[in-house]
């Protein structure tokens, strides 16, 4: 269907009416376009009968027509809306057909423009038939249900078939009160009395009810006392409360008044069936359980209620409702049950009220006790034999996890393993004598095993293990006594808490440990560490564990040998309340063990991140308030206040499940003195300990009250155009504060709402994954725990794709989630590896690929971050095992081989994806493997679908086109390395492909494609590649850049050389023939300074001209030092060739002073001093300024040319941006000086000669400068993407000839010059005729003022006829001793 533009807004009404005239029955007649004095629809029919609907009144047929009535004004809406229901009905017949009444009229669908599209969306109550929506684009922003099921706004109005329709039939089960007297005889159906309230109570009801679409029947079905309570039943489509209002109204007036019915007493409980689930099936005691309520009914009005209680079930810190309504369709409420309890048992009711109408389920919930099983105690020998204790438990499911807790004297840490399958779980110990020493022989330690559930419910079982050490037993012998003897002499080492540790001093080594005697007690969030020093140099570890026996990961502990001594410190830099307990610092050589402890302890404070403030920022008006909170995941003894400037105010605490949340209300007119102003407001945590910690700031801004058009109770005040970010847990979204959602959400004021511009929401399970991942990052045992952690991103995010691939903020914090855990691991093994793998496949899935997409719109680098964490992964893998390691994904796949010693076996891998029609091959050569370490793994990760994620090149819009292939060596490669690899050439698009690596540290270390290093060689459908170096590889596809053997290309270089050659010969002939007529042509100070700028352009421009030959050789060749040595010329040709502009600025101010400051003479010293630190200094401080801000990054030349960087710094802008200006600034000096020498003031009139030497410099000036500019000019439209061969062609020609323009135009067209020349070379006669005559018409050499090439460039300067020239004889001396104040000399 095709929408006119004018059209702005259409919508439908549907018609009901009744006629006795059935056999005759005329629509049209009867039903006409509504006229709105607008412009119908174009090429589609004002009225559009759709369905004719038999009642099931014998008299008269009931008719159902759909009318569509289209209109420019998009106001007139809601006009139409309020005088259709102020309309009664039923509407008597008209002229045409007295026999018909209208029973109703209802808008059912209303299409409004969005954007170019029109989006169709049914009114409440209504909604698309199943066979509109499946044909038919669904508005996705708008309508979130399932594919092929009722929807509620389609784009487009389909072009034919039926409008939006009432929901599905439904019985009512309805009542309403009569006020007059209660009779015993209304309880028999039999009676008279019974059978006449019946009667007249369903005519009323009849007449009443029969304009509701899809009426069927109604039926009196009781009486009960209360007055009168009657009770009846409805057949009818779900009405909408407004239709039924109407239809309680005609009721009441239809039935006789001595009845009396209370029109306030209607109610109705509808048969429309609630679905109501529970999560989870089987509950146990503590678990959170979820009930959830759902609903065909638009309303957020949802109670619960448990039968056992007498009230309401309100929001606390047990419970927590959440109700939300889906499509404008569906109501979804929740009710979160935290710590189930047998007490929380029975009968739970959901009810929803929507006016007079009810909805209704119930359901029943029993709680399950958690049982566990096992050996309660058992006696366990420190001879180093593995030992296990087994817990099961009585129900056999999937447990979320495992945990075993020890307790006791004597710390003797051990392995569990859980078995899913029989609900069991395994601790295996193995105790030696270094741990059971005979005084811990016979001591008692307790081991809990806890099996916690998925919704946190936990059940636990003691055991009682009892340690008997070896020397006890007179059966062991051998190793145990010689171990014995070793540790008969004993030392002790005093610790910070006075508690002594005996610790062994074994004949083979002896050493005494000191440790930090300070006590250490910080709060989290702050940094410890502890120095731990042995006297003896000689051991063969040192590690630090904890009491509980879990050694601390080496990342924070660093160790140093002396001569006389070691230490070892360990260092933590921000603590968390799992650093608190007993620290041991343990030297060992041999069999001899010198340990010393150290009590630590943290005091809980929350670190700043972890504080959630809302709001982040508000506008508040002058005389409003605003709500304000900071929330934290624990309840703990803290102070709070909330600081506004230099006032604080003490907080409210509340808490609400496992979030506390400390509040306090802003009162702007009550702690603010003026407005407007801007007030940074934020809210200080102090614990036990007297340490704080601030929370991030809310930005308020207080307005006027005037100025705010925006109101909502949850986003606050707002003036129109106004941007604001909400947490995402604060703001409309439904979420528990068990388990907050994460992230951001953007709104902007519009009008007078706030509109949702972005949502960056992380949902709760994923947020809760990264809660955790920035938590295991602090911990000191992050290594032991991170397959834990890696199985349970993986099990989450597959549970939790649906939401991953439609939310960015789910994607971005996966990525953050994977980054940090790369950073962890010192060793990866297969089974982690599969995990990563497993998480990655997930999120590089086809239909993740559009959220990528607004990922990368955000400007961020989160797909070189993941490749990052995948290259870290692959470095620290150690299969186990076999040396081939090989894991398939649909989107990742991986092999791995393993150098073992010897005559290693070449690396060859390839990789096909069949889905994606790509393939990919790595390979090694032997030569190359055999320098590696033993035991080094090689580990390749291909990739299908990341060519579509990672970033384009900026400047040339290349893209990636193949495999992503990623290959990394464990141990560091310290000789020549090449790996090589073929892709398939999938060049659909034309373009030339180009062999890259993934650089992370392009673009300011957000990673870029780099061809350095890497060649390429194509053969049919494949690309071969070969590299010098290792990282992600994969080919590009260049649709602007010439290939290197085009003939453009070719025809550049050609163009380049011969022009180079030319220049540099041409500047060389420019300073031969300056130095053999100097003396000639400088025999005054304005003449002196003229040459010398012009000697200084030639020298500039001709040194440059050298070093651009030697980087255009460094470029082709591929030089070993080709790095440095580029750099180098980049930094020389950079140099020069600004000096070659300054000096031409330094020209230009010379002639501008002599000019303008006639009065004002400087001397010959100072003005040589200013020119050349303008000449020299100043490119010397660009170039050197360039250099040093972006060679330390290396973007400080290009990647294919020893130039300046265009794509990653713009430092080519330090070139431009200076000559482009001296361009300008001496184009405008040349026209001032022509200008005054043309007009020139009075008493400053020059004579000839003085228009002769101001001529000279501004035709110099003039000439060089728009050549020199217009060079560059060129040369910066050929950086653009997609510039025209022309440009590339043009600027080619005038930067390889500037030489030769130096020469022509700065020195020989300069007279005395010519004169000079003509004296050395003994043309003195025709010099001399020449010098004499009065003429510029006269016979002059072809470079004299007076030749017609002269005169075509004088007039250029508005310059026409003849002028004289003084003689020779006119000498310098004398000129200056006359006028040397006012005149300018060649």
């Amino acid at each position: 269907m095709k929408y006119p533009r004018r059209t702005t807004l259409c919508f439908m009404i549907i018609v009901i009416y009744s006629s006795h005239i059935t056999m005759t029955l005329n629509l049209e007649s009867i039903v006409h376009p509504l006229n709105l004095h607008e412009h119908e629809l174009a090429g589609e029919e004002p009225l559009r009968q759709k369905r004719a609907v038999a009642m099931s009144r014998p008299a008269a047929k009931e008719y159902t027509v759909d009318i569509e009535i289209s209109f420019e004004n998009a106001s007139l809406l809601e006009p139409i809306r309020a005088y259709l229901n102020s309309l009664n009905f039923p509407i008597q017949g008209n002229d045409t057909d007295p026999a018909a009444n209208i029973l109703s009229i209802e808008v059912t669908t209303v299409c409004r423009p969005t954007g170019n599209e029109i989006w169709c969306s049914c009114e409440t109550g209504y909604r698309w038939p199943q066979e509109q929506c499946l044909p038919n684009l669904i508005c996705q922003d708008q309508d979130n249900s399932p594919a092929g099921h009722h929807c509620n706004c389609l784009k487009g109005l389909p072009p034919k078939g039926p409008f939006c329709q009432l929901q599905g039939a439904v019985t009512l089960r309805m009542s309403v009160r009569l006020n007059v007297g209660f009779q015993e005889e209304l309880r028999n159906t039999s009676s008279a009395l019974y059978r006449s309230y019946k009667t007249d109570l369903e005519t009323a009801f009849q007449k009443g009810y029969s304009i509701l679409p899809g009426f069927i029947l109604v039926t009196v079905t009781g009486f009960r006392p209360g007055s009168v309570v009657v009770s009846y039943e409805v057949k009818t489509t779900t009405p909408s409360s407004e239709l039924m209002r109407k239809a309680n109204d005609l009721v009441t007036q239809n039935l006789n008044q001595t009845y009396k019915m209370d029109y306030n007493s209607f109610q109705a409980t509808t048969s429309n069936e609630t679905k109501f689930s529970v999560t989870p099936e089987i509950i146990f005691e503590g678990d959170t359980v979820t009930l959830m309520c759902e609903n065909e009914v638009s309303s957020f009005n949802v109670s619960w209620y448990h039968v056992g209680r007498h009230s309401d079930i309100q929001n606390s810190s047990k419970f927590w409702i959440a109700t939300t309504v889906l499509n404008n369709m569906t109501s979804v409420s929740r009710l979160t049950i935290y710590n189930f309890t047998q007490g929380d048992e029975g009968e739970y009711i959901c009810k929803l009220t929507l006016d007079i109408f009810e909805y209704e389920s119930r359901k029943k919930i029993n709680v399950t006790p958690i049982r566990i099983f096992s050996t309660e105690k058992v006696e366990v020998t420190c001879d180093n034999s593995p030992v296990s204790l087994n817990c099961c438990s009585e129900i056999n499911v999937t447990w979320s996890k495992v945990e075993w807790k020890q307790e006791g004297e004597i710390t003797i840490p051990g392995n569990s393993e859980t078995d899913s399958d029989s609900s069991c779980s395994r601790y295996t110990l193995q105790a030696d004598g270094t741990q059971c020493s005979s005084g811990s022989a016979g001591r008692t330690v307790v081991y809990t095993c806890e099996f916690i559930s998925a919704h946190g419910a936990r059940g636990s079982k003691d055991i009682e293990v009892t340690f008997t050490s070896v020397g006890d037993k007179s059966s062991h012998k051998g190793e145990v006594h010689e171990f014995l003897r070793h540790v008969m002499e004993m030392s002790t080492v005093q610790s910070t808490t006075g508690n002594s540790l005996e610790t062994s001093k074994a004949q083979e080594q002896q050493a005494n440990i000191t440790i930090t005697p300070d006590p250490i007690s910080v709060s989290e969030g702050q940094n410890f560490s502890i120095k731990c020093i042995s006297d003896v140099s000689n051991y063969d570890e040192v590690y630090w564990n904890t009491s509980a026996g879990i050694k601390i990961y080496q990342k924070f502990y660093t160790m140093r040998r002396y001569p006389d001594g070691a230490e070892s410190v360990l260092t933590v830099k921000t603590s968390t309340r799992e650093w608190n307990g007993t620290y041991h610092c343990v030297f060992r050589y041999k069999n001899s063990y010198s340990v010393a402890s150290k009590d630590v302890t943290i005091h809980p404070l929350p670190l700043e991140p972890n504080i959630m403030v809302d709001p982040l920022e508000a506008a508040i008006p002058c005389k409003g308030s605003h709500p304000l909170k900071c929330c934290v995941e624990e309840d703990e003894d803290y102070r709070v206040t909330f600081h506004v400037d230099f006032l604080s105010f003490p907080a409210a605490k509340e808490v609400n499940g496992k979030q506390v949340c400390y509040k306090f209300n802003f009162m702007a007119n009550s702690i603010v003195s003026r407005c407007p102003k801007n007030v940074d407001v934020f809210c200080r945590f102090t614990n036990v300990a007297g340490d704080s910690v601030q929370s991030p700031s809310m930005k308020l801004n207080l307005v006027p009250g005037e100025n705010v058009t925006c109101q909502d109770p949850i986003l606050g005040a707002g003036e129109p155009g106004k941007v604001i970010q909400k947490l995402c847990q604060f703001s409309h979204l439904p979420s528990s504060p068990g388990s907050p959602m994460g992230g951001t959400m953007t709104y902007k004021c519009v009008g007078s709402q706030w509109q949702l511009k972005r949502s960056d929401c992380i949902s709760a399970p994923i947020n809760n994954l990264l809660q955790q991942a920035k938590i295991l990052i602090k911990s000191p045992s992050q290594d032991k725990k991170l397959p834990t952690y890696l199985k349970d991103l993986s099990d989450n995010t597959g549970k939790v794709a649906h939401e991953v691939s439609s939310c960015p903020g789910n994607l971005g914090a996966i990525i953050n989630i994977l980054d940090l855990f790369s950073t962890i691991p010192g060793q990866v093994n297969s089974e982690m590896m599969k995990h990563v793998l497993s998480t990655i496949n997930i999120i590089l899935d086809k239909p993740v690929l559009n959220t990528w997409k607004v990922l990368q719109q955000q400007q961020t680098n989160h797909s070189s971050q993941l490749l990052d964490s995948v290259e870290r992964f692959s470095r620290a893998l150690r299969p186990e095992g076999s040396s081939v390691l090989s894991i398939s994904q649909t989107n990742v796949q991986m092999r791995s081989m393993v150098i073992k010693s010897g005559s290693p076996k070449p690396y060859k891998q390839t990789f096909v994806f069949s889905d994606s029609d790509l393939r990919g091959e790595v390979a090694i050569d032997k030569c190359h493997l055999e320098h590696l370490q033993p035991d080094t793994s090689i580990v390749t990760v291909a990739f299908p679908t990341l060519k579509t994620i990672l970033a384009r090149d900026a400047q040339r819009n290349n893209f990636a086109n193949s495999l992503v292939m990623t290959t990394t060596v464990s141990h560091k490669i310290t000789t020549s390395f090449r790996i090589s690899m073929t892709f398939k050439n999938n060049n659909s698009l034309g373009g030339r492909p180009q062999c890259v690596f993934w650089n992370f540290a392009l673009a300011n270390h957000t990673g870029g494609w780099d061809s350095s290093g890497c060649y390429m060689k194509v053969d049919g459908d494949s690309v071969f590649c070969s590299c010098d170096h290792l990282t992600s590889f994969s080919i590009l596809m260049s649709p602007d850049s010439p290939d290197p053997d085009s003939l453009l290309k070719i025809l550049l270089d050609i163009i380049s050389y011969i022009g180079l050659c030319f220049s540099i010969l041409s500047l060389a002939a420019c300073l031969v023939v300056e130095a053999v007529v100097w003396k000639s042509v400088t025999k005054n100070r304005t003449s002196y300074m003229r040459h010398i700028c012009i000697v200084n352009i030639a020298a500039s421009l001709l040194v440059a001209d050298i070093w651009f030959i030697v980087a255009s050789t460094i470029r082709d060749h591929h030089y070993v030092l080709n790095e440095t040595a580029c750099v180098a010329a980049t930094f020389f040709i950079h140099f020069f060739y600004l000096s070659v502009f300054f000096w031409m600025l330094t020209l230009g101010l010379m002639l501008f002073y002599r000019l303008v400051f006639i009065l004002h003479d400087a001397s010959k010293s100072f003005q040589k001093a200013i020119a050349f630190s303008l000449g020299y200094g100043c490119p010397l401080i660009i170039s050197v300024i360039t250099v040093g801000v972006t060679q330390p990054q290396e973007v400080y030349t290009r990647k294919n040319a020893c130039w300046l960087n265009w794509e990653d710094t713009k430092a080519l802008l330090a070139f431009v941006i200076p000559a482009l200006i001296i361009v300008v600034v001496n184009m405008t000096i040349t026209v001032v000086v022509i200008t005054k020498i043309l007009r020139p003031s009075i008493g400053d009139k020059p004579n000839k000669q003085e228009k002769s030497s101001l001529f000279q410099i501004s035709k110099s000036i003039g000439v060089l400068t728009p050549l020199l500019g217009l060079t560059w000019g060129f040369g910066l439209a050929t950086v653009f993407q997609g510039s025209n061969a022309v440009f590339h062609i043009v600027f080619t020609l005038l930067n390889a000839f500037q030489g030769l323009f130096i020469l022509l135009f700065g020195c020989l067209w300069d007279q005395k010059v010519q004169e000079a020349l003509l004296k050395k070379f003994s043309l003195s006669r025709w010099s001399s005729q020449h010098s004499k005559s009065t003429s510029l018409g006269s016979s002059t050499p072809v470079f004299s003022m007076s030749s017609p090439i002269s005169r075509r460039f004088n007039n250029l300067f508005g310059k026409t006829g003849t002028y004289n020239v003084s003689t020779p004889e006119t000498t310098s001396t004398s000129m200056e001793n006359t006028s040397s104040a006012y005149s300018l000399l060649n």
